[in-house]
């Protein structure tokens, strides 16, 4: 048996050394991927080194999102209040989907999440945020958002991003002129199946430990169903208005997300337009489906 060898890498490429620990660097900042065990990196034991790879790397990416913005005008057109104006816009959503005295917890706990990514709450989040791929997409969507190349010099085209219960929204939601978009609304709906009702405060609920059992298949789905259904409602007074605007829709900027079916997406709009309480049967549709426990007598 023929035997082979490896041809053996320069010492100063070597894993471990400071060159190979730049390169790893740069491949996280191009790229936000690390390798998640640190294998190769300095360190005591495994979470020492878990914590100086981390820090390095929230450091190279905070170091290099800021010098990239570094002297960019930022003229947000931002409300005043921040947490009022998220209340206001997301209370449909909340009144339509919950009782009435499970809403003002829910609403509290989602006006909480949404984080505008402006230089301050983009400088905290690159400190803060727990997951190192997380903060890499938030830098991507604040450069973004100042019209700057991303980190991985192509364009993200994402403005919101939510990670459990945290929405980071990108300033390009007040320069928005599709009249079918509100990722604030869209973010939004996705913490209701990543945050367990105990952690907004609520009882329990028997077999449902998240706000709401959306199902897996259709996540997507019903995030762009709410979307959409927020705008419509919003602004058509009456059902032949609704339908009008659906129709429109349907015509000009479905979503373009493959996990999203479209005929599927139409038809639960379709449902909501005719709906004394549209969110009701977007939840409806979207809602896991359980079967029914059967009992045994016995006997």
């Amino acid at each position: 048996m023929k035997c082979t060898s490896r041809a053996k890498l320069p010492a100063s490429l070597q894993v471990g050394t400071s060159r190979w620990i730049d390169g790893e660097v740069q491949r996280y900042l191009l790229t936000g991927e690390y390798d998640a065990f640190f294998n190769g990196w300095p360190g005591s034991d495994f979470v020492d080194t878990a914590t100086q790879a981390t820090q390095q790397l929230r450091r190279a990416l905070l170091s290099e999102t800021m010098r990239r913005s570094a002297g960019v005008q930022f003229s947000p057109c931002v409300p005043n209040d921040l947490y009022a104006w998220s209340s206001n816009r997301l209370r449909p959503i909340v009144y339509g989907l919950f009782d009435a005295n499970e809403r003002a917890a829910v609403l509290h706990l989602l006006a909480n999440s949404i984080v505008f990514l402006t230089p301050t709450t983009t400088l905290k989040a690159l400190q803060t945020e727990r997951w190192l791929s997380t903060a890499w997409h938030v830098a991507n969507i604040y450069l973004e958002s100042l019209e700057l190349p991303t980190l991985s010099l192509q364009g993200c085209n994402v403005v919101g991003l939510s990670q459990e219960t945290t929405c980071y929204v990108s300033m390009a939601y007040f320069r928005e002129t599709d009249p079918f978009a509100d990722f604030v609304v869209h973010e939004a709906a996705h913490v209701f199946h990543n945050c367990r009702r105990s952690a907004a405060g609520l009882g329990h609920r028997p077999r449902s430990e998240y706000l709401l059992d959306i199902d897996f298949r259709v996540r997507e789905t019903f995030a762009w169903a709410c979307e959409a259904w927020s705008r419509i409602s919003s602004t058509a007074p009456s059902r032949s208005d609704r339908e009008a605007l659906l129709k429109q829709h349907a015509e000009h900027g479905l979503p373009s997300d493959d996990r999203v079916d479209h005929s599927e997406y139409l038809d639960i709009l379709a449902e909501a337009v005719r709906a004394r309480n549209g969110w009701q049967k977007i939840l409806s549709r979207c809602t896991v489906k359980r079967r029914p426990i059967m009992v045994s007598l016995g006997g």
